[in-house]
């Protein structure tokens, strides 16, 4: 029997490592780890429990039980996997997308996320497509074409507009400058 642990800001390929790490010093055996949970292969009991929230803790992740939270985290984890490690560069509709992988109605997921998180899942997208635009801007292997593109955007300039809006400087800009104001995926 496996049990899914559901665990908030696991938002990289690095937190996975560490999640994988902290399950094996424990002596806990794991079946799969995605962002946001990890599938072990029994029930832990109370001590294991404590100390591997202990251990998440530690390197700033968090064992989540609420049915609420728990969700809220899926809505995040699906949008940080499309928009920073999908390499799809077809048009993808968030809502369908996102109502399809949870299993649930947008309008649903929509008003919980905004109720729960304080800002639309829409601008939590944009949020995302933003420092993922600075991340390629800074890596400087794309052009702004070709990131407009990546990140589903209409045009070159709806994502100049978006990134100014967001940021208060233009593509080209934040690039000249270095690219110094990256904000952490877990903070967004």
């Amino acid at each position: 029997m496996t049990t899914k642990l559901h665990i908030k800001h696991m938002v990289s390929h690095r937190c996975k490592l560490a999640v994988r790490a902290a399950l094996d010093q424990l002596g806990i055996a794991c079946k799969t780890i995605e962002l946001g949970e990890a599938e072990i292969l029994h029930n832990l009991n109370g001590e294991q429990k404590a100390q591997l929230r202990n251990a998440l803790q530690q390197i700033g992740l968090i064992v989540l039980e609420d049915k609420t939270d728990i969700l809220i985290e899926k809505i995040k984890c699906v949008i940080v996997e499309m928009v920073h490690y999908s390499e799809a560069n077809q048009y993808i509709n968030f809502s369908d997308m996102l109502s399809e992988k949870l299993n649930l109605n947008y309008n649903y997921l929509s008003n919980l996320f905004s109720k729960n998180v304080g800002i639309t899942i829409e601008q939590f997208i944009i949020n995302h497509k933003i420092e993922r635009a600075k991340e390629l801007l800074i890596y400087d292997e794309l052009s702004l074409t070709e990131i407009s593109y990546r990140l589903n955007y209409s045009s070159v300039a709806h994502l100049s507009n978006q990134f100014k809006k967001n940021t208060g400087v233009t593509p080209s800009h934040y690039k000249a400058l270095g690219g110094k104001s990256r904000i952490k995926l877990e903070e967004l």
